[in-house]
């Protein structure tokens, strides 16, 4: 494959080209015509459907899976991983559920808004939630922890895991090692538009979930906006994408090696290096085929088809402000900031899902053992969106209780109000025809 890398020189322009911020799911209406008549199997053949699907679509060679993993696909798993690999698992639920549990809401809290009127919220953890593990171009038990932990600090009185299987009818065994130890044993071996379609509905093995979250390609994203009315579809995640911002100042060997981090992905992931440097430019163009013939071949052809495509490559700012105000609009997934003093420049990011400053914060390191989620919005849905939490397996319920005695002035402003907008049932629930109990003396 070619190592034809992609560069836009934009020091000669006051204007960010519109096609630069686009991404594969930018434009679904091709995978929503694909996805409809999956969807619709699922919800009127379920599991048989699952099955059909897994045959088709992951080449699954044993026409009766069991759709849930067994325990004894559990303790299989547990009897194959590595050790060494099992400690670096286990290093990562560790810190992720530290970081997690700091963010954990308090169950409920209530202020007196005036004398004798309390309000308050009560955050209650969601019923169901589905968590998505993707499969397709890898095996990933760290989207296992990032998605599950936050489900179980928050309480979430079932949570399951959805992933692909693979040909042979198994899940990866980290996966199932990563669910095991965070304490979730629901695994349905599912993926794709006809996982989000099974949750959304039911079948007769997947129970049907209030909510699904985790990162998945673009069929995943169009089943989540198609059946948002049956199940909430999360934070939008799909393709990985980032943004690796310098100055003048870092070395374009160790630059090169982060911009490959997410190109990696797969051929639908987005990757940029900006910056306001032509020798950081030129010279991240000259390091990446070395950094390439080091790596999995199949790893680097998905590398080098995004950064030598339309969704990635190396775009020189006419100076670092014009860099920032690129990454700011872009409003990347996962953005690096490799500058001389990268905390006075974290200051100036309004959109970023999450945010890794200086040489020694690589995405990799966020991706898997750090603590923050590695599950963040996409297509600049960073701009009004945040990285999954905690907050994202609870809802707030909101409270407020008034005495008799703050009772008249607070009815007699609400009568006001209702009197204004023309609701003369508000009015008279508050006016003098409530029957209001006496207030008692001491």
């Amino acid at each position: 494959m070619s190592d034809n890398i992609t560069f836009h020189d934009l020091t000669q322009t006051e204007t960010i080209p519109e096609a630069l911020l686009q991404r594969t799911e930018s434009d679904l209406s091709v995978f929503f015509e694909r996805v409809k008549p999956i969807i619709e199997r699922v919800r009127t053949e379920g599991d048989a459907a699952l099955r059909h699907f897994a045959q088709a679509f992951d080449g699954v060679t044993a026409p009766e899976m069991s759709i849930r993993a067994t325990p004894e696909e559990f303790d299989a798993a547990f009897a194959s991983i590595e050790p060494d690999v099992l400690e670096s698992i286990k290093y990562g639920i560790e810190n992720i559920r530290r970081f997690h549990d700091a963010q954990k809401p308090e169950e409920s809290w209530m202020i007196e808004v005036q004398p004798g009127i309390w309000a308050g919220d009560r955050n209650i953890p969601i019923d169901s939630v589905a968590c998505y593990v993707p499969r397709g171009k890898g095996s990933f038990p760290s989207v296992v922890n990032m998605t599950t932990i936050p489900g179980k600090v928050a309480g979430v009185p079932r949570l399951i895991i959805v992933t692909p299987p693979s040909q042979d009818g198994t899940v990866d065994a980290g996966t199932l090692v990563a669910a095991r130890l965070i304490g979730v044993e629901e695994v349905y071996k599912c993926g794709g538009a006809q996982a989000v379609a099974a949750v959304a509905f039911g079948t007769e093995t997947v129970p049907a979930c209030a909510k699904i979250v985790g990162p998945g390609s673009p069929y995943v994203v169009a089943a989540k906006r198609l059946l948002s009315d049956r199940i909430d579809p999360g934070i939008p995640a799909g393709p990985s994408e980032s943004i690796i911002l310098t100055d003048d100042s870092v070395d374009p060997v160790l630059a090169a090696l982060d911009l490959i981090i997410e190109s990696e992905h797969g051929p639908d992931s987005s990757a940029w290096l900006v910056t306001s440097s032509r020798r950081v430019a030129e010279g991240v163009i000259a390091a990446l085929p070395a950094h390439w013939a080091e790596m999995d071949p199949k790893r680097a052809d998905f590398s080098r088809a995004v950064l030598g495509g339309a969704h990635g490559g190396v775009i020189l700012t006419k100076d670092f402000s014009a860099a920032v105000d690129f990454t700011n609009a872009y409003a990347p997934e996962h953005l690096e900031i490799l500058t001389f003093d990268p905390m006075a420049d974290l200051g100036r990011i309004r959109n970023a899902g999450e945010v890794l400053l200086g040489t020694a914060s690589p995405v990799t390191l966020c991706n898997y053992v750090l603590g923050p989620n590695a599950v963040l919005p996409t297509n600049r849905a960073a701009r009004t969106h945040s990285p999954l939490s905690v907050h994202d397996f609870m809802k707030r319920m909101s409270f407020a209780r008034v005495s008799p005695a703050a009772y008249p002035e607070a009815a007699r402003h609400a009568e006001r109000f209702a009197l204004y907008e023309n609701f003369s049932g508000h009015a008279r629930a508050v006016s003098s025809a409530r029957p209001m109990p006496k207030i008692q003396p001491r």
